[in-house]
């Protein structure tokens, strides 16, 4: 099973609480690289607002991640997920078809509907229909990039003839980050891979979950093997600061007991972890791979 890890991207995911810089996103990827772990993801926000009006903000998830690109080699670079209601579908399409040039195939491709209302009113994007326009957005983008010439006259979207070229070089996998029936059935019917997040431990709701993607790629008409499911995990060093917005979920404790929580997830058949550590320093990535190389031990 692979695992991967968020890299900072918020106001307060720097080492000393603030904001992460430029330096801090690379010393992650790199470590994140070196130490033996799969993948590196990014999270797409133009900001957030909380019930109080305080704003947060993130910085820009792509011009990161084409920056991580040229600064490793070998792990997969990943939007966890790419807000669909931000990019125009033909134009999300050519950047990952570029970016997957740019980095030698390694680049997933993780897509949402999006959901932080504050940050759409305060960038003039409509709120409305969210799953709607998700459903014509993907549609367009995957047909895309499985090098088809698409024509799409919908409601929310709109492509006369519209093709990649050059064409990408392989067919890049898209993850979609999914919970509802309407979601899971454009998934099942789109996607590549799946995710469901945030979590600690495996726990009823989780295998709730992974029975309801399989039950919709079964509907779909496909073997359960062409959607790879992957569970987004929150992971606490006990032995660091303590963060605030870790969440109730979060898996504190030993590397030993973190490998055996790595070790539930292998036997439910998921494909992949991806972590957000808190906080998220190199000394938490190596903690990470460690309990990734303790979990395959067994």
């Amino acid at each position: 099973m692979k695992v991967g890890v968020m890299l900072p991207v918020g106001d307060s995911d720097g080492p000393d609480g603030g904001v992460p810089s430029w330096t801090d996103v690379r010393d992650i990827a790199i470590a994140s690289e070196r130490s033996g772990l799969d993948s590196v993801w990014l999270a797409d926000h133009l900001l957030h607002r909380g019930p109080d009006g305080a704003t947060h903000g993130l910085h820009e998830a792509w011009t990161l991640l084409s920056a991580v690109a040229a600064v490793t080699e070998r792990v997969d670079l990943g939007t966890m997920v790419l807000c669909a209601s931000f990019r125009d579908p033909g134009l999300t399409a050519k950047m990952a078809a570029t970016l997957d040039l740019v980095s030698d195939g390694r680049v997933i491709l993780g897509v949402g509907a999006g959901w932080h209302d504050p940050e759409y009113e305060a960038f003039g994007l409509p709120t409305d229909h969210k799953a709607g326009r998700f459903a014509e957005w993907l549609e367009i983008v995957a047909r895309l990039l499985r090098s088809e010439t698409v024509t799409f006259d919908g409601t929310y979207h709109r492509v006369a003839d519209a093709v990649l070229a050059p064409p990408p070089a392989r067919q890049i996998p898209i993850l979609v980050a999914a919970r509802r029936p309407r979601m899971l059935e454009l998934t099942a019917r789109w996607a590549d891979q799946w995710n469901t997040a945030w979590f600690g431990t495996v726990n009823e709701t989780v295998e709730e979950r992974l029975r309801e993607l399989r039950d919709a790629v079964t509907t779909a008409g496909r073997p359960l093997d062409e959607v790879a499911p992957t569970v987004g995990l929150t992971v606490i060093d006990p032995d660091q600061a303590a963060d605030a917005e870790a969440g109730p979920n979060a898996i504190s404790g030993s590397v030993d007991e973190l490998a055996e929580a790595i070790r539930g997830y292998q036997d439910l058949a998921v494909d992949q972890l991806i972590v957000g550590l808190r906080p998220t320093t190199v000394r938490s990535v190596e903690r990470l791979a460690e309990a990734k190389r303790l979990s395959a031990a067994r």
